[in-house]
């Protein structure tokens, strides 16, 4: 007896997400709640988990394909896989995957055993193998479950041929030769959650009037502070303590006192809100993602730093949900954790402003008629110039550097 695997229910107004990877074979016995499949939509990837224990049995589709919510897409076999290795005879595909799997007959043919291999790569490696001739049956996989991926197909073409007798040289050689030193392009598909970020940053330029305006801030206080309470704040909330629970607080405080940058506008409406939801984007596999803080203006420093942990542990493991990524209505993006020196950040619509954050890095500056090296950051604002004028946006982003450069003040609320 077989169990249908369905698309489970991605969201309020997703429909359809495409089916990335496949995390289990035919033939391959899965737990009760394994993942089996990997799903992308427009804002994160989404793991299959198999509704039953038993034998992966047939897959309906391919990866890539798009897939409706509710559509099934797979069939999970009861038994063991010793017992369900060979599927029922009406399961053509089932049947057939696993003929494909099977080492070859003694009789088959020379080309039989990389055609069988060629069938589990994925998209990118099967092109990869394309391109280069590459048998991938004696390509080593560093990939998941032994998976031979696009960069060991391309290793392997770049190692030199091996020596051979005159008698052995064949002209087929030849292109593989030229391949591992000729000028190469790949096209890969691009996922729904990268189309989806391409299509809203480009949506944010359209429709916003967007200027960005900067200011420093000297980390010296902020910094100090840090070093002299991490430890105790670590066990105490079991967390630790980073410069983002410093950011976001600072950014509460600043937009209560500048409400037009947290606020959006609707047709021919502007909407002010009493509440603050911090946007905050965190690295994941497939990119950043930006899960929300909400109600960020009653979290104290501990919790902001808790709740930042935890989506970036989640986005890491693909557990993270998708109403945890809706709304928002500031953003703060830190790009100095990659390096950056400065940006100009694009505005995640409807939201009307995103703060940038960078680098910190010793900067010679002017203190008290004496120059000094301190550690300097850039702040970047940029904003939607037809909700939030320029006095308002500096307004705020000095308040942000107040705040940081002395601290005591998001103790006694100034």
């Amino acid at each position: 007896m077989a169990t249908e695997v369905t698309v489970p229910t991605l969201g309020e107004s997703i429909t359809e997400a495409t089916l990335g990877q496949w995390l289990k074979k035919p033939g391959e016995a899965v737990k009760a709640d394994e993942p089996i499949a990997s799903l992308e939509t427009d804002k994160v990837a989404v793991d299959v988990p198999s509704p039953v224990e038993g034998v992966m049995g047939e897959q309906a589709v391919a990866e890539g394909d798009t897939v409706l919510v509710g559509a099934v897409i797979a069939l999970i076999e009861s038994g063991s896989a010793s017992t369900s290795a060979t599927p029922a005879p009406e399961n053509k595909t089932a049947v057939a995957q696993a003929e494909r799997a099977a080492p070859p007959e003694p009789a088959a043919a020379p080309a039989a055993a990389p055609a069988a291999q060629n069938d589990a790569l994925s998209p990118s490696a099967r092109r990869a193998v394309q391109e280069t001739g590459i048998d991938p049956s004696t390509v080593a996989g560093s990939g998941r479950d032994g998976r031979v991926t696009k960069q060991d197909v391309q290793a392997a073409a770049a190692k030199p041929a091996p020596t051979v007798s005159a008698p052995a040289v064949s002209a087929p050689a030849a292109p593989a030769v030229s391949h591992a030193g000729g000028r190469k392009e790949e096209r890969v598909r691009m996922t729904r959650l990268r189309q989806t970020v391409a299509r809203r940053l480009k949506e944010a330029q359209n429709t916003a009037a967007m200027l960005t305006t900067f200011n420093d801030v000297d980390m010296t206080n902020v910094m100090a502070a840090r070093a002299k309470y991490k430890d105790l704040f670590e066990k105490k909330h079991d967390v630790r303590l980073g410069f983002m629970g410093f950011f976001v607080k600072a950014a509460v405080q600043a937009l209560r006192d500048v409400p037009s940058v947290n606020a959006s506008i609707e047709g021919d409406e502007i909407v002010y809100r009493d509440y603050v939801d911090v946007s905050v984007a965190v690295s994941a596999p497939n990119g950043l993602v930006v899960p929300v803080i909400r109600d960020a203006q009653q979290l104290s420093v501990a919790g902001i730093e808790k709740t930042i942990g935890d989506f970036g542990k989640r986005a890491k493991d693909g557990s993270l949900k998708m109403d945890e990524m809706k709304g928002g209505t500031f953003t703060i993006s830190n790009g100095g954790v990659f390096g950056s020196l400065m940006s100009t950040p694009i505005i995640n619509p409807p939201q009307s402003a995103v703060l940038g954050l960078h680098r910190i890095e010793e900067r010679p500056v002017v203190l008290n008629g004496q120059i000094v090296a301190r550690p300097m950051m850039y702040l970047a604002l940029s904003y939607d110039h037809r909700l939030i004028d320029g006095r308002e946006a500096v307004t705020f982003l000095v308040a942000i550097k107040n705040a940081i450069e002395d601290p005591t003040r998001l103790l006694i609320d100034l």
